[in-house]
């Protein structure tokens, strides 16, 4: 759910209505405008998850904040609240906005520029971290990080966030580049209109057609008699003409191109009519055609007479003129007249070629001739050099006469097509670089693999350099612990050549080599031209200086690789002499990626440091099973995947006097520090008080209940405490006595094998668990017993084997029953029937800790009784 409570409104017009020079008005009209752009959040839905996973929070999300709030991103309570609307004045991200900085509150409880908002209120919010982002000019909403306990947040945090923060404002950059381009296509629509011209959009992805007023004139519909589907324009052309259109625009459509058709259609009152029909197909971010746009004009009295045609293309927003055979203008529109003046104030009379030059040997006369000697229609986009400078889509069709020409500059609309495919592309490539560094365990691989991201992307060839130890070095150091984890060249013959360089180059490299600057002096360093020369320059002579000279790289960048304040890496990323120099924002790209790159490292060694701590304490606090004749034990702990998750997880077993066994689970709540050191305080004493008392289950766990406020162990757990009992006659009969008593755990399970090979399991539960530990002391604990039959198998566990996001508890038990009979029906030992279970139930990255106790009662102890 959202964190602010979603009111449903009517979505309002953005930026409608007169211009308004009032800064925050602006601001939201334009946070507005984004909201309108924001169709797929799919790649603002990843952002969000990653966020809450690297800070460990279980919320995240990304509003928008104009006069309202709308949730355009979001994991874990906000999942639900995608494009709901909200009141901005409730939101803790309207304060991040206004802040203008990072926001970041321990204790929303405690802080009072947010302690009256309702999602603190309602207890949803107690700790949160947001940063503002900015698309344009302004600050458009934010991104944060929250949860529902209190927490602390380091500089670390922050800075993280800020990081993922940049990578969302570039997808709402995005969103805005789009929206000012939908703008001007709308202006030109209003244009055409006015010259009489149809205009018709098409959405391929809902399946909506949308027609102008004009169009539903020149196909002899009402507006509401056109129900937007395209099965309806089918039905109203012409019998002979359908077929013809219909491979048309699917071949529109399949390459993204562009229509220019002529043809009848029949409306349901009226005359026959031509239409000429013109549009394009433009892609999305996929590449695939996701809207098809452009106009359509009635052609019918072209046939009755020059004179009208005349009149239509004079009042046409777009440039038209004619040639005849000779390539000498006949006519020229005022549109056209107007582009042209560049080049000559006068047009009709005079050869095309001889007033502009520039387009002999062009795709223009290429095209020209072309629909001149094969009489069919051209349409095609080209550049004409200074006066003119521009980009035109052109189309040009033949006649008896000569031909005909209808252009358009479109100039702004390349421009901003380039910088949407320009943004796509790296954002696409940021998105594969995050995605390959957080999708695996071995961060070192996938750094290494960063080479075969950036390579042809970014350059012809990329080596990845990890300074593989942790102390800083100097200017004469530098040499030491470094190695090339990844490599990477587009010309797979040139691979050896790269393989060969890599080996040679640190130890052939000087102190003042570009490489030895980027490590040392921690900024990157780029050859810009001539990088064979001046990179060989700090090469000593030998085999390296030859492997770089056949590389031929003309521009080269150096990269330091920046961890949390030191250097952990490099990049160096070559072109060779057919690729012009970085530009800016390209280098701009490769500085994102290797700060990406120096995080997950950074992130990698702190992470395998606590994680090996954290393991390394959680076992040194269980020890193993007995191993009594009658009795087979065995016991497994594995960690939750996120660093540092010490857990209240444990198990035990141990032997009482009278050769009984207990057996032991139970899960202290909470996953940190103060869980481990309370699960150690717990497990000592029930094993304590279960030795010395001699105790049964449940009197044990009553001791130990009244022991906690004493001793101030301050915490609750849930445990089962089971006790193996057998007498001689019961081993003779081949069972044994299960006794256990559960303060709120997950129940046990037993696996009965059948003589016929089936399996019989069954879900041991009592009346109903008793209440947890800690919660109140005193309370009289209930115990259970069942008969145990030889060759039996029974399982405790601990809540992180069945239970998990997507999961819940009863399912989760379900599947564990189920799994345990194939695997006793397969005849697995008990310590291959642990690991299986193991392997079988939990996910590749666990987030939480599991212990588990399997007992088998021995075959062996009913022959020896024998």
């Amino acid at each position: 759910m959202n964190i602010d409570e979603p009111v449903r409104t009517t979505p309002r017009s953005v930026l409608s209505g007169a211009l308004d020079d009032d800064p925050e008005f602006l601001r939201s009209a334009y946070a507005r405008l984004i909201t309108g752009q924001l169709v797929d959040t799919t790649r603002l839905n990843r952002l969000t998850d990653l966020t809450a996973r690297l800070l460990g929070t279980s919320s995240s999300q990304v509003s928008i904040i104009s006069d309202i709030q709308t949730v355009v991103g979001a994991t874990g309570m906000a999942a639900s609240a995608e494009f709901q609307e909200s009141p901005a004045e409730d939101s803790l991200c309207t304060v991040t906005v206004t802040h203008g900085s990072p926001l970041v509150v321990d204790d929303t409880v405690l802080d009072g520029r947010v302690a009256g908002l309702p999602p603190v209120t309602s207890g949803a919010v107690r700790t949160y971290a947001g940063v503002p982002l900015r698309a344009g000019d302004y600050l458009v909403g934010a991104l944060c990080a929250y949860d529902s306990h209190v927490r602390e947040w380091t500089a670390d945090d922050v800075a993280l966030l800020e990081l993922l923060g940049e990578a969302v404002t570039a997808e709402l950059e995005l969103a805005a580049v789009e929206a000012s381009y939908g703008e001007a296509r709308q202006v030109w629509g209003v244009a055409v209109e006015a010259a009489g011209v149809g205009a018709y959009d098409w959405n391929l992805r809902t399946g909506e057609l949308h027609w102008d007023d004009r169009t539903l004139e020149l196909f002899g519909l009402e507006r509401e008699a056109f129900d937007g589907r395209i099965e309806t324009f089918h039905a109203l052309l012409h019998p002979d003409d359908r077929d013809r259109v219909t491979h048309a625009l699917q071949s529109v459509i399949e390459e993204c191109g562009v229509l220019d058709l002529e043809y009848r259609v029949v409306p349901r009152e009226g005359p026959t009519r031509w239409i000429l029909a013109r549009g394009e197909a433009f892609p999305g971010l996929s590449g695939r055609a996701e809207r098809f746009v452009g106009a359509v004009l009635d052609t019918t009295q072209v046939q009755e007479g020059e004179a009208r045609i005349a009149r239509v293309l004079e009042a046409m927003p777009s440039a038209f003129y004619s040639v005849d055979r000779e390539w000498r203008f006949t006519y020229a529109n005022a549109h056209a007249q107007q582009l042209l003046a560049g080049v000559s104030g006068e047009l009709i009379g005079h050869v095309v070629w001889e007033l502009f030059p520039g387009a002999v040997g062009s795709d223009f006369e290429v095209q020209y001739r072309h629909a001149a000697e094969s009489g069919e229609p051209v349409a095609f986009e080209a550049y004409y050099p200074p006066p003119l400078d521009a980009w035109y889509e052109v189309r040009a069709w033949p006649s008896p006469e000569g031909l005909s020409v209808y252009f358009l500059d479109v100039t702004g609309r390349r421009a901003a097509q380039e910088e949407l495919t320009r943004s796509a592309a790296r954002g696409s490539l940021l998105a594969e670089v995050t995605s390959s560094l957080t999708s695996t365990f071995d961060t070192y691989q996938a750094v290494g693999r960063l080479a075969q991201l950036l390579v042809p992307r970014l350059g012809d060839w990329c080596i990845v350099t990890l300074v593989d130890h942790s102390e800083p070095f100097g200017q004469h150091d530098w040499r030491r612990h470094l190695r090339d984890i990844g490599l990477w060249h587009a010309d797979e013959s040139q691979r050896s050549t790269l393989e060969r360089y890599a080996e040679l180059r640190i130890a052939s490299s000087g102190d003042d080599s570009y490489l030895a600057r980027a490590l040392t002096g921690e900024r990157s360093v780029i050859v810009a031209d001539r990088a064979y020369e001046q990179v060989t320059a700090t090469l000593a002579p030998g085999e390296a200086r030859e492997r770089y000279l056949e590389l031929a790289a003309r521009t080269v960048a150096f990269l330091p690789v920046r961890g949390r304040g030191r250097t952990v890496g490099a990049l160096t990323v070559g072109r060779g002499r057919d690729l012009p120099p970085f530009t800016p924002e390209e280098l701009n790209t490769l500085v994102d990626i290797a700060a990406r790159a120096g995080l997950a490292l950074d992130n990698a060694r702190a992470y395998a440091q606590q994680r090996e701590l954290a393991e390394g304490l959680q076992r040194s606090l269980l020890t193993p099973p007995p191993d009594p004749e009658h009795l087979q034990v065995a016991v497994r702990y594995e960690p939750a995947a996120e660093v540092a998750q010490v857990g209240g997880d444990w198990y035990d077993s141990f032997l009482q006097t009278d050769g009984s066994v207990v057996l032991v689970i139970g899960d202290v709540v909470g996953h940190d520090t103060v869980a481990a050191a309370a699960m150690g305080q717990l497990r000592a004493l029930l094993r304590g008080i279960a030795v010395t008392t001699g105790g049964g289950p449940a009197e044990v766990l009553q001791r130990v209940d009244s022991a906690m406020p004493t001793l101030q162990i301050d915490t609750t757990a849930t445990a089962v405490v089971a006790q193996v009992e057998q007498t001689p006659q019961e081993r003779e009969a081949g069972t044994a006595r299960l006794r256990w008593s559960n303060a709120g755990h997950p129940p046990l399970i037993i696996a009965v094998p059948q003589a016929d090979g089936s399996v019989v399991t069954a879900v041991l539960e009592g009346d109903e668990p008793d209440l947890l530990l800690g919660m109140a002391p005193g309370v009289e604990r209930e115990e259970a017993i069942a008969a145990v039959p030889v060759g039996s198998t029974v399982l405790l566990y601990s809540d992180g084997l069945v239970e998990r996001r997507g999961q819940n508890l009863d399912d989760g038990i379900e599947l564990l029953r189920t799994t345990l009979a194939d695997l006793v029906a397969e005849g697995s030992d008990l310590d291959t029937l642990a690991d299986e279970l193991l392997a079988r139930l939990l996910p590749e990255r666990p987030d939480d800790d599991v212990a588990l106790v399997a007992l088998r009662l021995r075959e062996a102890a009913v022959e020896s009784a024998g």
